[in-house]
Order: C-alpha cells, then structure tokens, then sequence
C-alpha cells in the first residue's frame, strides 16, 4: 500500500493518530466524521471461502450500489446536522454586532411616512411662493 510521507514521518515520530488533526482517526474520534453506521459492516473483511455462484454476485452488486447511495445520504445529512450549530452561532454573533452598531443603521421608513415628507416639502415650498407673492404684492402697493 502507498503510505505519504506525512504520515510516515508521523508514526515513525510516534505520534498518536488520535491527536493529529489531519488523520482520519482524529475527525473519527472527534465527531467530525460518520463513525458508528450500519453500512459500514459491509465492507469488513471476510476470510470464508465461498463457493462462486452467479445469484450471489448479482445481488451482491446490486446490494453494495445501494449501500453506497445510503451511506452518501447519511454522510450528507450528518454533515448537515454538524454545520446547523454553526449557523446558529453565527446568526447569534450577527445579532449581537448589529445591536452594538444599531446607531449606524438609517431607520426604516414606510411608504407612508415618505408620501407624508414629501406632502410636507410641497406644502413648506407652496408657502415659501405665497410668501414670496405676498412680498411682491405689497412692493407694488
């Protein structure tokens, strides 16, 4: 079997696999890996001889395709299920920095209150014309 270096120059250091976060025994032990499945005992070893019979291999087959399609599904959920605690803390850290920084938020503002601005700015400069008119008015009289 091909062995990389790394791991090589890690065992022959006489480093625990368990404790080298690369390794497959540590993201095992770690919980960051499907560990403990049923799928998994079908690829076990087996030393009894077995007479060859064409059935047998069919089903045999068929069978390891569809554990495969499981074990994906639930290698896809787990990991699913690890990165919901993620996302949770980040909404979390999200909500806390938005409430420190709230000041730097504009307020929202409703269709409402802009039409309301806006009818006030029309009125303000209907005003300012009358008053200019008034002006006008009065310097001619």
């Amino acid at each position: 079997a091909v062995v990389s270096t790394q791991s090589t120059g890690a065992f022959k250091m006489k480093r625990n696999p368990r404790k080298v976060k690369w390794t497959k025994a540590f993201r095992k032990s770690h919980g960051k890996e499907l560990a403990i499945d049923s799928t998994f005992e079908l690829e076990k070893k087996r030393n009894v001889p077995v007479k060859y019979n064409r059935e047998l291999w069919q089903n045999t087959i068929h069978a390891m395709k569809r554990i495969q399609e499981i074990r994906s599904r639930r290698q896809n959920q787990f990991i699913k299920q690890r990165l919901k605690a993620g996302k949770k803390l980040e909404l979390k850290d999200d909500e806390k920095e938005v409430n420190q920084h709230i000041h730097l938020i504009e307020p929202r503002v409703t269709e409402e209150e802009m039409y309301n601005a806006a009818l006030n700015k029309t009125k303000e400069k209907l005003k300012e014309k009358q008053k200019v008119l008034e002006v006008e008015s009065m310097d001619m009289d």
